[in-house]
């Protein structure tokens, strides 16, 4: 292919599966942290709770959604390392091996980036605020944040990234199963869901949160597949070119 016809490839895909996801989250952004979405939320669960976080230390939430989607997670991270393994040895996995390298660093570093900005942005839960029965003020991403308050850790959503960080998996069917790509993201979107869902509930983030989540897993998914399988090498199947 031709060096223009190669940019306009890379162009693009990045347009469709880059630049206009970016744009919805910031847009959600705006009605969510600017608008007072995420409090009007939270208010709704925290009056449906009682005027408490009810559900914070519940079996379901805490232990069944928050540690065993954990364990879930860590798991099929554990499933894809072992198939990678094979695949290097095995000649007849060989061409799942850069398939099943992406899908272990993608999701490895997306949840990884998600932590590391947790520990950067200095953004209180929920239940620390004191609108919620905490101690604390509400203070804003980019507003100056007292010494006094300590340090917080809550932005982006820690837990949701472990089903966000395999909206990897969508690339990884763009490789293998072109037709499978929508379902392989669904997987993951519905995972992240239901595990961003059950710590709303629980007090521990506000939905913005979890959208942020969502959109680091993504932009580090699809940053990482360009590295790796660039548009000569990206475009193997014809559903590709239209996806």
């Amino acid at each position: 292919m031709p060096v223009g016809g190669l940019a306009a490839t890379r162009r693009g895909f990045l347009g469709r599966h880059l630049l206009i996801p970016l744009l919805i989250a910031l847009a959600a952004s705006a009605v969510l942290m600017a608008g007072n979405g995420d409090q009007w939320l939270a208010d709704l669960f925290y009056r449906w709770e009682g005027g408490q976080w009810a559900l914070k230390d519940s079996w379901w939430t805490s232990h069944v959604v928050h540690r065993g989607g954990k364990n879930l997670s860590t798991l099929a991270a554990l499933l894809v390392m072992l198939a990678l393994l094979r695949a290097c040895f095995d000649t007849r996995w060989k061409p799942l091996r850069m398939p099943l390298l992406y899908l272990l660093l993608a999701v490895g570093l997306s949840t990884g980036m998600v932590a590391l900005l947790k520990s950067m942005t200095q953004m209180d839960c929920p239940w620390d605020l004191q609108r919620y029965g905490g101690l604390r003020p509400f203070i804003g991403l980019f507003q100056p944040r007292p010494v006094m308050l300590g340090h917080a850790a809550c932005f982006p959503a820690g837990h949701a990234s472990a089903g966000y960080g395999w909206v990897a998996l969508y690339f990884f069917a763009l490789r293998m199963r072109p037709q499978w790509r929508w379902a392989a993201l669904a997987v993951a979107v519905a995972t992240g869901l239901v595990f961003g869902i059950s710590q709303q509930l629980r007090g521990a983030h506000f939905l913005s949160h979890d959208v942020w989540s969502l959109a680091v897993s993504w932009t580090v998914a699809v940053l990482i597949y360009l590295l790796m399988f660039p548009p000569a090498k990206a475009t193997p199947f014809k559903e590709e070119a239209r996806a």
